[in-house]
């Protein structure tokens, strides 16, 4: 099954709702109005059930196939919510609201998701059940958390679960996955320095936090380049840095913060256990107080073996062997997805972006072109893995269909 002539006679209208999410960007679990929009085209497209709120704002629709027979029962999922980034450029959908700006394609996922689930609700051409789900607050949210605590898989009955995004410099047309950790798990740090202020003429009478932030900085690159195992990856960011307000005082604190991407729970307790020291005795020897808060906030993204080869399988019967690749190289970025596929086995794919902007830049923004692929690519997965028992011969996936 190639590209589905239904999305190409589809395109406009579906990029003319990605467009008119990019237009109206909301942040975190702030997606009412996205989410209405998504519940209100769901119950157009005639589907079975539509359930608002689940974990707060996201939206959940189910699609009984022509047999339920089966029992089989899998989850789709895309995400909803925008960053908060002034948009950069002059496009006539830009964003309206202030500072907030689709960085990441998300007003993609949403609209490729919508116009796969219109196919699948008029076909129904599958045995079992398949769940939408339109998720609020990926970015630093945990809105897939949120929704799983609130029921997600048990109160729908998920068997399995799969996830897209988009990724630029893979090339348009192209599919690309691994097995196993995909993308690292995410951590935020923020320290706290509390010195003597005063005057910078002075500065025997102060404890000046600069002098103990420039030995944060270097002393906590040492985690990586001294207390990891070179072959693995690690990654110890500062972002902030906020200290003083005058150029003649000396300040009484400063604050730091940023973040930490490991792959394995050794490296995210060795992460958290050398910050810990260093800060604890680099306040010590300045005679300054410095607190560190780490929080934990999304695992390791771990596809499943299994459900890889299954997602990879409908990638190539959309755009053949040579366009996907099951060995992309492992991503440092975070996705809260993890969290599903530590309930559910699953996998989550990249989506050919082609040469444009990065995600999270404000100039940013996601190629129309490839949204019948992401459709089709939606459809071939849902049909195979839920494949009717005339279909499975042709499909040959009678047994994967049935792994959990």
């Amino acid at each position: 099954m190639p590209v589905l002539d239904y999305f190409a006679g589809m395109h406009d209208e579906i990029a003319e709702w990605r467009r008119h999410l990019h237009a109206h960007p909301e942040l975190m679990f702030d997606v009412w109005d996205t989410a209405r929009f998504v519940a209100g085209k769901l119950r157009r497209f005639g589907l079975d059930e539509v359930c608002e709120e689940v974990g707060r704002t996201g939206v959940v629709g189910v699609i009984h196939g022509r047999s339920t027979a089966s029992g089989r029962v899998i989850g789709l999922r895309a995400d909803m919510d925008a960053l908060p980034i002034a948009e950069r450029g002059d496009r006539p959908y830009k964003s309206t609201n202030e500072g907030k700006m689709h960085a990441c394609g998300h007003d993609g996922h949403t609209a490729m998701l919508l116009g796969a689930t219109k196919y699948l609700a008029e076909t129904r051409n599958f045995d079992g059940t398949l769940v939408v789900i339109f998720q609020p607050a990926e970015e630093g949210g945990g809105g897939g958390k949120v929704m799983i605590d609130d029921g997600l898989m048990e109160r729908f009955g998920i068997q399995q679960v799969f996830g897209m995004h988009n990724r630029p410099g893979v090339p348009v047309g192209e599919f690309a996955i691994r097995s196993g950790p995909q993308m690292a798990a995410v951590d935020f740090f923020y320290i706290d320095i509390e010195g003597k202020g005063g005057h910078p003429a002075r500065p025997h009478l102060c404890i000046d936090p600069a002098v103990v932030v420039g030995q944060l900085v270097t002393a906590l690159q040492t985690i990586v380049s001294r207390n990891t195992d070179p072959v693995e990856s690690l990654v110890v960011s500062i972002t902030q840095i906020h200290m003083g307000s005058a150029d003649n005082v000396i300040a009484q604190s400063a604050r730091m913060s940023g973040t930490v991407r490991s792959l394995t729970p050794g490296n995210r307790d060795l992460a958290e256990r050398r910050m810990r020291a260093i800060c604890t005795h680099i306040g010590e020897a300045n005679e300054a107080s410095v607190t560190l808060d780490f929080r934990r906030c999304y695992p390791v993204l771990v596809n499943h073996a299994d459900q890889v080869e299954m997602a990879a399988s409908a990638a190539r019967d959309v755009v053949g062997a040579d366009k996907v690749d099951t060995d992309y190289p492992v991503v440092m970025g975070g996705e809260d997805f993890a969290f599903m596929l530590e309930e559910r086995p699953g996998a989550f794919i990249f989506l050919g972006q082609g040469d444009t902007a990065g995600l999270h830049h404000p100039e940013y923004d996601f190629e129309d072109e490839v949204i019948p692929l992401g459709c089709s690519y939606w459809v071939r997965l849902a049909e195979s893995l839920l494949a009717r028992q005339e279909d499975e011969e042709r499909y040959d996936v009678a047994s994967v269909g049935n792994s959990s």
